[in-house]
């Protein structure tokens, strides 16, 4: 299956331009509905702002959506949206919220400051692969440890634990269509030193730096 990348969690943040407060919410939904459901509890939430601008990119029948709820076209709800296309991220909703501090930003600084506040939150939620993954088990000696390490990552793979005794065994993930060769690949490297053992595959998000990310 081709993999996509939707938010870990939820994301908020908040920061000060030129006394305006922007807070930033994002979080993880599956439909339009929840998405509406969402924005409107921001907005009941933060009643009193002066705008809470929103986006949300939707994975099932490829929904985009977004507001600049009073701001100048342009310089909020889709420069939040880019943030979003511009990370590959999709079943996400983001509401910037805005409290007017008394001096005007222009275009070019709302646009700046709704850009951050989006990526702000996103970062803070953090994002997870959604992908068939193979888990594996890596029993290996110490000096090994960090080649393991290396291997996984470079087959944008995903450490789970790392346990220390005798010997260490690492727990790792690895996207299903890298997966195949791994365990070759380690004893090729390792001189046979290292072995790694399927032990079960499944669907699921997980969460991942950009090194798992294509």
């Amino acid at each position: 299956m081709e993999e996509y990348y939707i938010p870990t969690g939820r994301g908020e943040t908040e920061f000060t331009e030129k006394r305006s407060r922007f807070l930033g919410h994002l979080a993880h939904v599956t439909s339009e509905e929840e998405a509406r459901a969402f924005v409107q509890q921001m907005r009941k939430q933060y009643h009193d702002a002066r705008h809470n601008c929103w986006c949300y990119v939707i994975q099932r029948g490829g929904v985009v959506r977004y507001s600049d709820d009073g701001e100048p076209q342009g310089t909020a709800g889709q420069p939040m949206l880019g943030v979003l296309q511009k990370e590959g991220v999709t079943d996400a909703v983001c509401v910037v919220t805005r409290y007017f501090g008394g001096v005007l930003l222009g275009a070019g600084g709302l646009l700046r400051a709704y850009t951050r506040s989006a990526k702000d939150a996103l970062d803070a939620a953090g994002i997870s692969a959604v992908r068939r993954w193979v888990e594996f088990s890596i029993p290996c000696g110490y000096r090994w440890l960090s080649r393991v390490q290396l291997e996984v990552e470079s087959r944008q793979g995903v450490v789970l634990n790392t346990e220390y005794g005798a010997e260490v065994t690492v727990r790792a993930l690895l996207p299903e269509e890298r997966a195949e060769t791994f365990s070759a690949q380690l004893l090729d490297l390792t001189a046979g030193g290292v072995r790694a053992q399927v032990t079960g595959e499944a669907l699921k998000a997980v969460p991942v730096g950009r090194a798992g990310r294509r």
